[in-house]
């Protein structure tokens, strides 16, 4: 089977053109196939993992095994002779000619081999897998010749199993001596440098699947990021919220301001939208009463690259029927507290050695829930702040948000375009320019009360309709998660769709109107009657970057978008 499967290697062969280290893989996963080894593997039960199997070693029975083998040497019967006398030992083993009992664990691993050290009959080799790195020892005296004279073939990056007791060293490394090794997959591609690791930014990104292994701390992020997503998923079914899916191709784009990507539906003929939002989507459900909806959805959005923005990206959208702004809000809270108390919790489980993120006992709490993120230290325990929008624009702009002449003037003074642009878009420029980033950016923070003409799916407020019972929260200087009352006045919801499509101020405004339609049909399902409600989404990304201490989206994106490298 081995040689049989050698042949669907494509165009690679033995001939000009391939590299030699290559060449010398090949022939090494030639050799271990006329051994009668399989290159490419096959089932493999009874398997731990690496931290489990580190987890299994009984320093008691080590140290029995070390004295009963030391004290049968020092007083051989009169048979004489010796055999299994290696560091490890075998079950069962003699020394001296003395039976000694083995009484340490054994365990199945497989890994992929990270480092290895030819003794001549001794072969050492570091494995690796999702849980971490272990030695493993491989004895000319305790293993067949047959996988013996395999591990003479084994190269850097290649996969193996390897069945051993669990031992320490003279030097105290935690050690599998071997019994058994077999070859799972053999690697044809040179592993990167041993020190510097995959260390080319774009070659990471490119090839995601080398950067997992080559670089722990890129397997540990993904590890938090879906633990991360699945304790949202927890908090949220235990709150009596039901997860559902919406469509990801539609024929209108709604639910945001954004530029979609557009594709033809040939059964139909037919132009449709990959979504930039499923808002529209689930309100319906609450229409169709589903008190509380949530959904973990991709959205996409032909739109620009940087730090914080991909054109596919994850959200957490929710909705609460008879609920309000403070209702969302109070769960986001909620869910973000509990993401990062996983984290947490995780690292001083790592710092006492556990290394097993989220594994301490259910309810177990850190001693503060801090995290790092760049040169920020983000305290999630603490209340999250309130900074009324109002409030934040007098302050940091020095006239009131109301006042057009003074807001105009400001612009004027700091730069800031006003030709053709209707006021309030005026206001919202100044507004992130200037008052948005002098939020801490350690303290989460909800900036509330924005302005009603520029939240079109928000309701406003009761007590002031110019502003909406809207808040968008801001952590580490990036805006994580917005929140509504919904609006669900179909006649209000209607003249501001209209009044959306009649905007058309700058060019950018253009463009997005190209792309906005009004959705007669959304319409009609608040004509046959949605409940109030608060509505929140999530930017998954956003808060792994933000818990897992990473700067880019694309480090937290696990195969983020990538020019062709023919045209990179």
């Amino acid at each position: 089977m081995g040689q049989q499967e050698q042949a669907g290697d494509g165009s690679h062969g033995h001939g000009a053109g391939v590299h030699p280290l290559e060449q010398q893989r090949r022939a090494n996963r030639d050799g271990a196939a006329k051994l009668g080894f399989r290159p490419y593997g096959e089932r493999v039960d009874g398997l731990l993992s690496l931290a489990e199997s580190r987890a299994k070693y009984d320093d008691a029975a080590n140290t029995a095994f070390n004295e009963a083998t030391a004290r049968a040497k020092a007083n051989p019967s009169s048979s004489g002779g010796s055999s299994g006398g290696s560091a490890g030992g075998t079950a069962g083993g003699t020394a001296g000619g003395t039976a000694v009992v083995d009484g340490r664990p054994e365990v199945k691993v497989a890994g992929r081999v990270m480092l290895s050290r030819d003794n001549g009959k001794l072969i050492w080799m570091t494995l690796r897998d999702q849980s971490g790195d272990l030695q493993v020892a491989v004895s000319a005296r305790d293993v067949p010749d047959v996988q013996f004279a395999l591990g003479k073939l084994i190269d850097l990056s290649d996969i193996v199993v390897v069945q051993g007791r669990l031992m320490k060293t003279k030097t105290g490394e935690l050690t599998v001596w071997a019994t058994g090794l077999d070859l799972a997959c053999k690697s044809l591609v040179q592993p990167p440098e041993k020190h510097a690791g995959l260390a080319d930014v774009e070659l990471r990104y490119r090839q995601r699947y080398v950067d997992m292994w080559a670089n722990p701390e890129t397997a540990r992020v993904f590890l938090l990021r879906s633990r991360i997503v699945a304790r949202l998923r927890r908090v949220l079914d235990q709150r009596g919220y039901l997860e559902v899916e919406t469509p990801m191709l539609q024929t209108l784009a709604g639910g945001a301001a954004a530029r979609p990507f557009v594709t033809h539906m040939n059964a139909l003929g037919i132009e449709l939208f990959m979504r930039i939002a499923p808002e529209l989507y689930l309100k319906r459900l609450l229409v169709g009463g589903m008190p509380r909806v949530y959904e973990i959805n991709r959205n996409f959005r032909n739109e620009g690259l940087d730090k914080q923005h991909n054109p596919e990206f994850t959200m957490l959208e929710a909705y609460c029927a008879f609920g309000d702004v403070r209702t969302v809000m109070d769960l986001t809270e909620s869910l973000i507290r509990e993401a990062a108390t996983l984290v947490a919790v995780g690292l001083e489980d790592a710092a006492r050695g556990g290394g097993k993120e989220g594994a301490l006992p259910e309810g177990a709490l850190p001693t503060e829930l801090k995290l790092p993120f760049g040169e920020l230290l983000i305290d999630y325990g603490a209340p999250f702040l309130l900074a009324p929008y109002p409030e934040l624009f007098e302050k940091n702009l020095g006239c009131k948000m109301t006042d057009t002449d003074a807001v105009l003037r400001v612009a004027r003074e700091r730069g800031v375009k006003t030709q053709g642009m209707d006021p309030i878009l005026v206001v919202n420029a100044l507004f992130e320019a200037f008052a948005e980033k002098t939020v801490d950016p350690t303290r989460p923070t909800f900036i509330t009360d924005y302005p009603a003409a520029i939240s079109p799916l928000t309701r406003p407020k009761p007590s002031d309709p110019v502003l909406a019972d809207r808040a968008d929260l801001f952590i580490g200087g990036m805006e994580i998660a917005p929140h509504y009352t919904e609006l669900n006045d179909p006649d209000v919801q209607a003249a501001k769709f209209r009044e959306q499509l009649a905007s058309a101020d700058t060019e950018k405004a253009k463009e997005e109107a190209t792309f906005r339609t009004f959705d007669a049909d959304f319409i009609h399902a608040l004509k046959v009657g949605m409940p109030p409600a608060g509505g929140m989404g999530l930017g998954i990304d956003r808060l792994t970057m933000l818990l897992t201490g990473q700067r880019t989206i694309r480090d937290v994106v696990l195969f983020p978008l990538m020019r062709p490298e023919a045209q990179a």
